[in-house]
Formats: structure tokens, sequence, C-alpha cells
């Protein structure tokens, strides 16, 4: 294969696991000469990780994906601070916010998404240079000023509100409160994280967010942001008004504000280029992951693909790996065909998976649908063939854990249904028990890399001896960081059924 120039343009989560997956195939740089263009003055970093900031469980460096050396250590051009600011397809070139153009054979656009704004006044004019006490999070820089402002208020007794009842909301308005600070979170439905929950679920976590502390509030709308005093709202739906002048308004006083309404796919480099985009205002690809360009490419929340979910690590993750081993030659046949949708809400204290979908016509009779429901809990279970097309678990950890395995493995499910939806009918081949001895091989511990047990305890006996190490040969608990746990517990398990042999030297003394 004659050696190609490949230029990525983001350096983000997906955009260096492509360039770590093209090395994984490519050790020596003889397919593929790498640069990465960046518009951020350090290395990729988790960006799913920030609400840990804001909790203090994580410290900045916490975040940085792998070792900084390791680009110049794989023949990879690593060009922080440089913005990518036009792409010329005629002439394969990128034009940087530095002056300079940089040739290219295949182009990959892994830009990201970007926070998506309301158009409300004292709101737009200030996103996302995070003046006048709002910010959104989407890097360390907003974190921190989240950070920042949450002192503030923290001094003077005072609140920060959050607008949107999202994921990334409710996580980021829990890691206030894990620090003291006194939250306010609005949301214009009538139930939070209305894309993955029906109204039933949707109640239940509603009470749940509301017992850790933060006063949540539904079906409202803001109407302006006042610095130094706080957020007029008015109830969803209501006529528009200046808030002094409209009855219904009223004033929640927060001392910052988190504005975390939905992303939005970064696509302008790809639009002024004239590249297509999909209905969803996302980059159009296919399955190889071209664009309408065929030399390039686009992976991640700026690419549309029919079987990705956007706000999600893991496709953007399995696109890279597909499209590295399309580039370098490893698999030219490679495709990528969609990926399993599981949302888990990282958020102590509330255990909230979401599986397939759990929205499924109910009129249909190929489907089956099982619900439980109590004080603070809510299970729903969506079945078709004798499979799990859709679930919604919270606060059944156990059951949700079974419940992915089977979705994964698209087997069939035990028969006792009820039992199966409290987790007390899951067969060991699904995974039916987080017990690192009684999980089969195939059981996938961490889902955001696909990583099993059996690649965990292989790297353990290949020397990955300590929960770090195995983290670091096998990429488990470096996404969503929600295995963490399973992973501790991994590490825990093998260092008593195959504890470290010490050196023959040692043995000697």
């Amino acid at each position: 294969m004659t050696r190609r120039h490949c230029v990525i343009i983001g350096n983000g989560m997906v955009g260096a696991r492509f360039a770590q997956e093209a090395r994984r195939h490519d050790p020596a740089a003889r397919a593929l000469d790498i640069t990465i263009v960046g518009a951020e003055h350090r290395p990729a970093y988790n960006r799913v990780l920030l609400p840990n900031l804001l909790s203090g469980a994580m410290r900045d460096e916490d975040l940085i994906l792998g070792d900084p050396g390791w680009y110049a250590s794989h023949h990879v051009r690593l060009r922080t601070g440089t913005p990518a600011i036009r792409v010329d397809v005629a002439a394969h070139a990128v034009w940087t916010g530095t002056g300079d153009a940089i040739g290219y054979d295949h182009l990959v656009l892994a830009t990201g998404a970007r926070a998506r704004v309301p158009a409300i006044p004292g709101i737009a004019a200030v996103v996302p240079e995070a003046a006048a006490g709002v910010t959104a999070l989407r890097t360390i820089g907003d974190a921190r000023r989240l950070a920042n402002l949450a002192v503030t208020a923290r001094r003077k007794h005072g609140r920060i509100a959050v607008l949107g009842g999202g994921v990334l909301g409710i996580e980021a308005a829990r890691a206030l409160t894990a620090r003291g600070t006194a939250v306010t979170v609005l949301h214009r439905g009538g139930h939070p994280m209305a894309r993955q929950l029906d109204a039933p679920a949707g109640r239940a976590l509603a009470t749940a967010i509301r017992a850790t502390g933060i006063d949540l509030r539904l079906a409202v709308e803001a109407v302006r942001w006042e610095p130094g005093r706080g957020l007029w709202v008015r109830p969803a739906g209501s006529p528009g008004a200046e808030p002094g002048a409209e009855p219904g308004a009223e004033l929640v006083r927060a001392d910052g504000l988190l504005v975390s309404a939905g992303t939005i796919p970064e696509t302008g480099l790809a639009a002024a280029a004239g590249l297509r985009l999909a209905p969803s205002a996302a980059i159009a690809i296919e399955d190889a992951l071209t664009t309408s360009d065929p030399d390039v490419y686009a992976i991640g929340d700026c690419a549309g693909h029919p079987g990705a979910a956007g706000g999600l690590v893991q496709p953007g993750w399995e696109q890279a790996a597909v499209l590295a081993s399309r580039l370098t030659g490893a698999e030219p046949r490679a495709r990528y065909r969609g990926s399993a949708r599981v949302t888990r809400l990282k958020a102590a204290g509330i255990d909230l998976t979401c599986v397939g979908d759990a929205f499924p016509d109910v009129a249909d009779p190929d489907f089956e649908v099982l619900r439980f429901e109590d004080a603070g809990r809510y299970a729903k279970l969506v079945l078709q063939d004798d499979r799990v097309a859709g679930a919604t678990m919270l606060g059944f950890p156990d059951a949700a854990a079974g419940i992915v395995q089977l979705y994964d493995r698209d087997v069939p499910v035990p028969s006792d249904r009820l039992a199966l939806l409290l987790g007390r009918a899951l067969p060991a081949e699904a995974g039916g028990t987080r017990a690192p001895a009684a999980l089969p091989d195939h059981a996938i511990v961490c889902r955001c890399n696909m990583v099993t047990k059996a690649q965990l305890r292989d790297a353990w006996h290949e020397g990955a001896t300590s929960r770090p190490a195995l983290c670091a040969a096998t990429r488990a608990a470096t996404g969503c960081g929600g295995c963490g746990g399973d992973v501790d517990a991994f590490a825990d398990w093998l260092s008593n059924t195959d504890p470290v042999k010490p050196a023959k030297e040692a043995i000697l003394r």
C-alpha cells in the first residue's frame, strides 16, 4: 500500500481513538502518515467525565486519554491550539487558524458537537464565552468556570440553575450538590430525560432526583437571564411576554446558570466545503463512513448514521475502529452497521440504565411489554421474539446488568418474565450476576470499549496486575466510567484467585 497522508480534524475522544486504532494496525506508519489538528491547547481528554471535575472526584489530568507522549512516539503529529478554519476538497487541503494549509489524501472529520444555546435574552449572547455567570459544559474550561460559579454561590448561600433535565444536566446537577452547592434544575418537558424515558419512568426518576436534594422544576421554560439575580421562567407553552409584564413569570434566584439544552453537530466546515448533510443536520455518511466526497470521512457526533445515537461515545469509538481498519488496509471491506443503544445515568444515588427501544407500538402484537413500579423504582422490559428489544431499569442494578448482557448477545430470555424483570432469573450465560467468578468469559464488563471478562483476565495474566494496569491494557473504564466498580471487583477477584507471584530474585533472597 502506498503511504498516504491522513489529516484528522478534532482531537477529541473520537479523533484520538481513530489515531490509536490506526497505529494499532499500522505501528510503523507505513500505510498512513497522520496529522491531528485540534482547537484546544491540550491533548485529548474524556468529556464524558466532566461532571467528575465538578464533584471533586477527578482532577483535570485524570481525564487525559492515555500518555500525552504517545503521539510523538507513535509517529503522529499533534497540533493543539490549531483550529481548522476551512476545508478545500478540490485542493485536498485544510486551512488552519495559524495561516497554513495542510494537504491530505484522506480527511477525517471528528469535530463532535457544540452546546445548543436557546435564543433567550441574556443567554445567547454570552455562551460559550461564559460571561455574566452563564456557561455550557463541553470542555475542561467550561467545567472550571462552572466550578468557580458554584464556589461563589456557596459563599453567598445562593444556588446554581441548570437549564435542561437531560442526562448531562442531571449528572452535572448531582455533581454540584455533592460539593454542597444548592441546585435548581429547570426542564421544559413534563419529565426528565424524555428522549430515553416514558412518563412513568420519568416520574420515578424525578422522585429519585429530588431525593438527592436537587430542586427539580418541570414544565417550565426560560424567558430571560438576569445577571446578578437569576433566571425568569414561566409555564411551558404560555404566550410570550416580557418577564416583568407577564403575571405568570417568576424569578428563580441563581448566582450562575448552566445551559444544558442538548447539542448540535459541529458541521460548519463540512457545510462550507459543500459536503452533504443528513436530515439530522449531521454530516451524511455511508456504512463505509464516507461523506459525499470519497476522500473525506466523518465519525462521532458530527456524523449522521441511522444506526448511531447521538451523545454516546461508543458509536464514535466503533466508527473509529472500522475506519482505521479500512484506511490502513487491515480490513478494507469493514463496514459500520450501527451500535447497540445503552445509556447509563452517572449520578450518585441514582442507578438508571436505558437499553434499546423502550417505546414500542403497544398495539403491535409482536411486542411483549412488562412493567414494575414502586416508590422510587421503575422497571420496563420490551421483548420481541423472546429477545430484549428495549428496557428501562431504575433502581434495579442487578437486573440491568443481566438484561444488558441479554441485549448485547441477542439471546432468548428466560420464561419467568417477572423474575427476569427483578433480576432473579437471569441465566449465568447472560451475566445474571455481577460477581466476577460467576460471569461467563463472553460477558461484557465495559460497554464503551466492549471489553469482556476474558480480555480482563488475559490482560492480568500478561502482567496488568492492578486496576490502572487493567484499564490501560484493555481500555476498560476509560469511556463513561460506569464500569469502574466492576473493574475494581475484577482486580480484587483476580488478585485473590491468581495473586501476583513474587519475582524469582526475591524468592532466592
